[in-house]
Protein backbone atom coordinates (compact mmCIF):
# COMPACT_ATOMS: atom_id res chain seq x y z
CA UNK A 1 0.00 0.00 0.00
CA UNK A 2 2.93 2.20 1.20
CA UNK A 3 4.74 1.50 -2.38
CA UNK A 4 1.17 2.29 -4.41
CA UNK A 5 0.74 5.81 -1.99
CA UNK A 6 4.37 6.92 -3.45
CA UNK A 7 4.03 5.97 -6.31
CA UNK A 8 0.78 8.43 -6.78
CA UNK A 9 2.52 10.86 -5.32
CA UNK A 10 5.71 10.31 -7.98
CA UNK A 11 3.58 10.40 -10.78
CA UNK A 12 1.51 13.14 -9.76
CA UNK A 13 4.62 15.72 -9.15
CA UNK A 14 6.60 13.84 -12.12
CA UNK A 15 3.20 15.12 -14.76
CA UNK A 16 3.05 18.14 -12.77
CA UNK A 17 6.47 19.46 -13.39
CA UNK A 18 6.33 19.06 -17.04
CA UNK A 19 2.22 19.52 -17.65
CA UNK A 20 2.17 23.29 -20.16
CA UNK A 21 1.96 26.50 -17.93
CA UNK A 22 -2.18 27.94 -17.05
CA UNK A 23 -2.68 31.07 -19.11
CA UNK A 24 -4.16 33.19 -16.44
CA UNK A 25 -6.30 35.70 -17.91
CA UNK A 26 -6.78 38.73 -16.47
CA UNK A 27 -9.48 41.00 -17.58
CA UNK A 28 -8.15 44.32 -19.17
CA UNK A 29 -8.39 47.37 -16.87
CA UNK A 30 -11.07 49.72 -18.27
CA UNK A 31 -10.01 53.52 -18.45
CA UNK A 32 -12.37 56.13 -17.99
CA UNK A 33 -11.03 58.72 -20.46
CA UNK A 34 -9.24 61.82 -20.70
CA UNK A 35 -11.63 65.06 -20.27
CA UNK A 36 -14.54 63.01 -18.76
CA UNK A 37 -17.28 65.77 -16.92
CA UNK A 38 -16.89 65.66 -13.09
CA UNK A 39 -19.64 67.97 -11.01
CA UNK A 40 -17.63 69.28 -7.90
CA UNK A 41 -19.24 71.47 -5.25
CA UNK A 42 -17.46 73.66 -2.63
CA UNK A 43 -16.85 72.06 0.53
CA UNK A 44 -17.06 75.85 2.50
CA UNK A 45 -17.88 79.32 1.47
CA UNK A 46 -14.67 80.70 -0.22
CA UNK A 47 -14.88 84.64 -0.17
CA UNK A 48 -12.32 87.08 -2.16
CA UNK A 49 -11.73 88.81 1.15
CA UNK A 50 -10.09 86.12 3.11
CA UNK A 51 -8.23 84.04 0.20
CA UNK A 52 -4.48 84.43 -0.76
CA UNK A 53 -3.41 83.30 -4.02
CA UNK A 54 -2.04 79.83 -3.14
CA UNK A 55 -4.73 78.81 -0.71
CA UNK A 56 -6.32 75.52 -1.50
CA UNK A 57 -9.79 74.49 -1.08
CA UNK A 58 -11.90 70.82 -0.93
CA UNK A 59 -14.45 70.41 -3.22
CA UNK A 60 -16.66 67.14 -3.28
CA UNK A 61 -17.46 64.68 -6.23
CA UNK A 62 -21.18 65.22 -6.39
CA UNK A 63 -22.85 62.98 -9.08
CA UNK A 64 -21.49 59.22 -9.62
CA UNK A 65 -19.52 59.20 -12.50
CA UNK A 66 -21.26 56.29 -14.84
CA UNK A 67 -19.34 54.68 -17.29
CA UNK A 68 -20.24 51.49 -19.07
CA UNK A 69 -22.66 50.97 -16.26
CA UNK A 70 -19.75 50.80 -13.93
CA UNK A 71 -19.02 53.47 -11.26
CA UNK A 72 -15.67 54.93 -12.18
CA UNK A 73 -15.95 57.74 -9.63
CA UNK A 74 -18.08 57.33 -6.60
CA UNK A 75 -20.34 61.02 -5.32
CA UNK A 76 -18.37 62.11 -2.48
CA UNK A 77 -14.70 61.27 -4.07
CA UNK A 78 -12.75 64.54 -3.01
CA UNK A 79 -11.15 67.14 -5.24
CA UNK A 80 -8.70 69.62 -4.60
CA UNK A 81 -8.54 73.25 -6.20
CA UNK A 82 -6.16 76.30 -5.65
CA UNK A 83 -6.32 80.03 -5.79
CA UNK A 84 -4.43 81.35 -8.76
CA UNK A 85 -5.98 85.28 -9.36
CA UNK A 86 -7.23 87.35 -6.84
CA UNK A 87 -8.43 90.99 -6.21
CA UNK A 88 -10.33 92.76 -3.83
CA UNK A 89 -13.26 94.79 -3.59
CA UNK A 90 -12.27 98.43 -4.79
CA UNK A 91 -14.14 102.30 -4.47
CA UNK A 92 -15.91 103.29 -7.44
CA UNK A 93 -18.22 100.02 -8.30
CA UNK A 94 -15.02 97.40 -8.54
CA UNK A 95 -15.98 93.81 -7.66
CA UNK A 96 -13.70 91.54 -5.87
CA UNK A 97 -12.62 88.08 -7.96
CA UNK A 98 -11.14 85.11 -7.63
CA UNK A 99 -10.34 82.10 -9.88
CA UNK A 100 -9.60 78.68 -9.39
CA UNK A 101 -7.69 75.73 -10.82
CA UNK A 102 -8.63 72.70 -10.20
CA UNK A 103 -5.94 70.06 -10.55
CA UNK A 104 -6.26 66.81 -8.21
CA UNK A 105 -8.44 63.97 -7.52
CA UNK A 106 -8.34 61.47 -4.88
CA UNK A 107 -9.33 58.17 -5.75
CA UNK A 108 -9.24 54.77 -4.28
CA UNK A 109 -6.03 55.60 -2.60
CA UNK A 110 -4.34 57.54 -5.54
CA UNK A 111 -4.27 60.83 -7.20
CA UNK A 112 -5.48 61.92 -10.49
CA UNK A 113 -4.74 64.65 -12.71
CA UNK A 114 -7.73 66.72 -13.53
CA UNK A 115 -8.16 70.18 -14.95
CA UNK A 116 -10.63 73.39 -15.04
CA UNK A 117 -10.80 76.65 -14.31
CA UNK A 118 -13.92 78.95 -12.16
CA UNK A 119 -13.80 82.51 -12.19
CA UNK A 120 -15.79 83.82 -8.94
CA UNK A 121 -16.83 87.80 -9.60
CA UNK A 122 -18.60 90.12 -6.70
CA UNK A 123 -21.46 91.81 -8.15
CA UNK A 124 -19.98 95.26 -8.79
CA UNK A 125 -22.08 98.80 -7.94
CA UNK A 126 -23.15 99.82 -11.21
CA UNK A 127 -24.37 102.98 -10.39
CA UNK A 128 -21.41 104.05 -8.73
CA UNK A 129 -19.21 102.94 -11.81
CA UNK A 130 -21.28 105.03 -13.88
CA UNK A 131 -21.32 107.96 -11.57
CA UNK A 132 -17.57 107.99 -10.35
CA UNK A 133 -18.63 108.07 -6.86
CA UNK A 134 -15.39 107.50 -4.60
CA UNK A 135 -17.42 106.47 -1.71
CA UNK A 136 -18.84 103.42 -2.86
CA UNK A 137 -17.39 100.05 -3.32
CA UNK A 138 -18.12 97.38 -5.16
CA UNK A 139 -19.08 93.36 -3.11
CA UNK A 140 -16.68 90.81 -2.58
CA UNK A 141 -16.36 87.37 -4.83
CA UNK A 142 -18.59 84.44 -2.75
CA UNK A 143 -18.61 80.62 -3.46
CA UNK A 144 -21.33 79.79 -1.13
CA UNK A 145 -20.67 76.17 -0.09
CA UNK A 146 -22.32 73.56 -2.86
CA UNK A 147 -21.95 75.67 -5.75
CA UNK A 148 -21.97 72.98 -8.40
CA UNK A 149 -18.55 73.22 -11.06
CA UNK A 150 -17.43 71.50 -13.89
CA UNK A 151 -14.41 70.05 -13.78
CA UNK A 152 -12.55 67.31 -15.97
CA UNK A 153 -10.63 64.28 -15.94
CA UNK A 154 -6.60 65.48 -17.61
CA UNK A 155 -5.98 61.71 -18.31
CA UNK A 156 -7.36 58.22 -17.88
CA UNK A 157 -8.65 57.14 -14.98
CA UNK A 158 -9.03 53.14 -14.42
CA UNK A 159 -11.88 51.65 -12.66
Amino acid sequence: MRVALCATALLCLSTSAFAEPVEQVVPAARMLPESTAIQVANDAEISSKKVNVGDRFSFTVVNDVVENGVVAIPRGSKVEAAVTFKTGKAIGGKSGKFELNFDKLALRGNSYTIRGTHRQEGKGNTVAAVFGSMLVSGRSAVMVPGQVVSVYTAQPIPY
